[in-house]
């Protein structure tokens, strides 16, 4: 599944994403399928296979639904459909917290069966050994502090960081630990806008705001958030550009109409009896 060597010339690499620490800010969207990776690629710097592909496209109330295998396809096709952005790999629920042993075997797995550039797993000091291993077996890690959604069951939902003193000092150890274990960049979410800036400021490596703060080295969001798709909570620091439930409801509709009166499909959408007999399904 690994991209040739013609493709891996043209991709953004992860270190070259840690290189974008304090310049031009770095762009990133989720991705989960084939045509969305080649709609996003021309535009972004790195496409993240997030595990809220779990909500996103199958329907779970949280990420935990999420599994390596689910986490692996998804990877595939966005590496097929890609040919530039730096391609990021959640690690699910369960597939690294163990021991740093576990870690290393799923992130092998996912790098080796997808051709990925990175994985990414949540959390900061709790975590440090699991994300220094897998940077030690040469794959790049991307950190992930702040609002974790892995937690959300054991957080008691999604709760915004940073609004007490010992919280700020956590995010603080976290961003550290992190930075220390060889992470190649940092999410950080959900968290308040002060702070987020203060950590972006404190380490050396660029850190990814998602509800956080403008002055983070780089923003993503959910492409569906982003593009007016998802049909159930959106987040409140998510900026619509584009509504396409609207979009897709009304062609469903339009399309419904057409077939009940039976306008569709019309002489241009079948086949005539007198016809070329080396035709194809290809549009003239």
């Amino acid at each position: 599944m690994a991209p040739d060597a013609s493709d891996a010339d043209q991709r953004i690499s992860a270190g070259s994403i840690r290189q974008r620490k304090g310049g031009v800010p770095i762009v990133c969207l989720t991705a989960y399928t084939y045509p969305v990776a080649r709609l996003l690629d021309d535009h972004v710097d790195l496409l993240l296979v997030g595990d809220s592909v779990a909500m996103v496209l199958h329907g779970h109330k949280t990420t935990l639904g999420a599994s390596l295998e689910m986490m692996i396809a998804h990877g595939q096709a966005v590496m097929r459909g890609s040919a530039k952005a730096c391609v990021v790999v959640d690690m699910p629920a369960g597939s690294y917290e163990a021991t740093p042993r576990q870690a290393v075997a799923s992130a092998r797995r996912i790098v080796k069966e997808t051709g990925c550039q990175a994985v990414k797993l949540e959390g900061g000091v709790a975590v440090a050994r699991q994300i220094a291993a897998i940077v030690a077996a040469g794959i790049p890690v991307m950190g992930h502090i702040g609002l974790l959604p892995q937690s959300v069951e054991s957080d008691g939902g999604y709760k915004i960081k940073g609004r007490s003193e010992d919280n700020v000092a956590a995010l603080f150890r976290d961003a550290d630990a992190v930075e220390k274990a060889g992470a190649f960049s940092v999410v950080i979410e959900g968290t308040v806008e002060t702070v987020a800036a203060d950590l972006t400021r404190h380490i050396s490596i660029p850190t990814i705001g998602i509800g956080a703060s403008s002055d983070c080295d780089g923003q993503i969001l959910v492409i569906d958030d982003m593009v007016g798709l998802t049909v159930d909570r959106v987040p409140k620091f998510v900026k619509q550009y584009a509504d396409l439930r609207s979009v897709i409801s009304g062609a469903a509709a339009s399309y419904a109409a057409e077939v009940r009166n039976r306008t569709f499909p019309g002489p241009g959408h079948v086949f005539p009896a007198a016809t070329d007999k080396n035709d194809t399904l290809d549009k003239a």
